[in-house]
């Protein structure tokens, strides 16, 4: 009779040969903040996740060891390990050992926008900050999705990936995690229609910033809502995080709820890398519009984001609204672009 370890191995290999993975490696790059600490807590406790590294820079609110300790304590088989890098020194010299092996990396590593801070210098240091994260997965993890939840994703998207395509990589890879959008209009929507949240799914299409965010409310349990309350409902989920932090009295942003919709993505990410085709609203590389990015429904399988969803039939408020949103984001790519361009 076998014994356990080598009916374990047996497993292994038999899953191996028919595409199955054990397990993944995850990163969470920026993971002893605000919105990384609940997200590690949440991918930790995903049964696919085998191992994973909890990143932030010396300094961070609380240090990442001490996150990785706490989380090595749950009742799951993940193992934890925390990283520290100094931010004075590039990160693709210090994220050798928390970045090899990772099929996963999620950032929503940065700073919030600070008062007296305008939205360019908000953008310069995120976007130097995801550079160079971006070129240590580059290094490491060439073929890991790299899932940037840092603002502005309009524009830091466009930039790290324009730095994969000069190194030779997949740019498409690299994705920007809409999914906050999408959870709060499945909730607005749900609350309204008295439809259970678990049989709402509202496509959100465009960018994932204000008036770039264009939910199709006209494919929802909500469309016959008089035109007023439509557009007030489209106005609310733009600008939700205004909400949050409105309520919070400037102490905070949305950082639980944030976390709760990277782990969402994440999750439908490995689903996929294992061999279950899963869809979710994502900012990517995209032929859909005449724009070289875009936020819209995608298939994601075991090479990532592997199919672009057609955009759904607009009304004439929706399209008035497409075209709006179009023309900002078009402005908020050339930035990303001429940054990588530097």
């Amino acid at each position: 009779m076998l014994g356990l370890a080598a009916r374990r191995t047996g497993i292994r290999a038999f899953a191996q040969q028919r595409g199955f993975a054990s397990g993944f490696k995850v990163c969470v790059c920026g993971g002893a903040g605000g919105i990384g600490q609940p997200l590690s807590l949440l991918m930790a406790m995903d049964s696919k996740v085998t191992e994973l590294s909890v990143q932030d820079i010396q300094g961070a609110m609380v240090p990442a060891a001490g996150v990785a300790s706490d989380l090595s304590h749950l009742e799951y088989p993940s193992k934890v390990t925390g990283y520290a890098i100094d931010p004075k020194l590039p990160p693709v010299d210090q994220l050798e050992a928390a970045l090899t092996g990772c099929s996963l990396v999620l950032v929503p590593a940065g700073v919030p926008r600070k008062p007296g801070m305008t939205r360019d210098d908000l953008f310069n240091i995120n976007a130097s900050i995801a550079a160079g994260i971006g070129a240590a997965c580059a290094k490491y993890c060439p073929d890991a999705i790299l899932a940037l939840i840092v603002n502005p994703v309009n524009s830091v998207v466009p930039a790290v990936a324009e730095l994969y395509k000069k190194q030779g990589l997949d740019s498409k890879k690299v994705v920007g995690v809409t999914t906050l959008d999408v959870v709060r209009a499945n909730k607005f929507v749900s609350e309204i229609s008295g439809v259970p949240v678990s049989d709402v799914d509202v496509t959100v299409i465009g960018g994932h910033a204000g008036k770039t965010i264009l939910p199709v409310l006209s494919g929802t349990p909500v469309a016959n809502l008089p035109e007023a309350e439509l557009h007030a409902l489209d106005a609310r989920i733009q600008d939700a995080g205004t909400e949050v932090v409105n309520a919070k009295a400037g102490a905070g942003s949305a950082t639980l709820s944030m976390a709760y919709a990277g782990a969402r993505f994440g999750k439908s990410v490995l689903r996929g890398l294992s061999g279950e085709k899963t869809v979710e609203c994502a900012y990517v590389e995209s032929n859909l519009t005449p724009l070289p990015f875009f936020t819209s429904k995608v298939v994601l399988g075991k090479n990532g984001v592997e199919e672009l969803v057609p955009l759904p039939t607009l009304t004439a408020y929706e399209q008035q609204r497409f075209d709006e949103a179009s023309a900002q984001l078009g402005e908020e790519i050339e930035k990303g672009l001429a940054f990588a361009r530097k």
